[in-house]
């Protein structure tokens, strides 16, 4: 999954990125509301977490300008107020959840997973497609009755083709989805992380569920 960070303090920013990579998420940051409004309308992402007091732009008008712009993607407002005349112009702006600052982070992890399953129709944190399982809470991933260990980006992935399972994705959507906006989709990397996968998750069964559509993408299905 595919997160826009848009914060103004860098240590703030810093810890959330790489809180949410280490649970395997794609992140990209701005520093203020103009670059966080260009990133949220030039590219994809499962979540916008946005601060509301940024330079340049605030969030609750980045948040006004993106629904009426008819931008449907789920949104978690940060702010260091309390205030209850805050919460519901964000609301009212469009924000689905907020977060007052300081917060703990398994809070805000918690909402980040709530958030992105609301968005995809979600309510289940295990997937399942045959006998394959992936718990996105636990991120646990069992094929039979065998665990099945994946890294970081490996789990991204398989994470994003579970959740298009039966649907083609193209090599563009994977990395929209799965790398952050530096990474080039001209290289080979996603074909060696398929690769990967089919050997953690095809190579020992007789049913694969990885297929390739030739000058198109990829597709997990039974």
């Amino acid at each position: 999954m595919k997160i826009l960070v848009v914060e103004d303090e860098k240590r703030l920013a810093s810890f959330i990125c790489r809180g949410l990579k280490e649970k395997s998420y794609a992140v990209d940051v701005a520093y203020d509301g103009q670059d966080g409004l260009y990133l949220a309308e030039t590219n994809t992402y499962d979540l916008i977490v946005l601060d509301i007091m940024l330079p340049h732009k605030d969030g609750i008008s980045i948040c006004r300008e993106l629904r009426k712009k008819m931008n449907e993607t789920p949104i978690l407002l940060l702010t260091a107020r309390d205030e209850v005349d805050d919460k519901i112009k964000g609301l009212d702006a469009g924000a689905d959840d907020y977060l007052t600052k300081p917060f703990a982070f398994e809070e805000f992890l918690a909402r980040v997973r709530a958030l992105i399953r609301r968005g995809q129709n979600v309510k289940s944190t295990t997937l399942k497609v045959a006998d394959l399982e992936l718990d996105q809470l636990t991120h646990k991933v069992v094929r039979g009755n065998q665990p099945i260990e994946l890294t970081s980006t490996e789990y991204a992935l398989l994470e994003y083709l579970m959740l298009n399972a039966n649907q083609v994705v193209t090599r563009t959507m994977i990395s929209e989805h799965v790398w952050n906006i530096d990474f080039d989709s001209f290289s080979n990397v996603i074909n060696v992380y398929i690769n990967y996968l089919r050997n953690k998750i095809d190579h020992d069964f007789d049913r694969k569920l990885i297929h390739s559509i030739r000058g198109t993408g990829y597709i997990l299905r039974e």
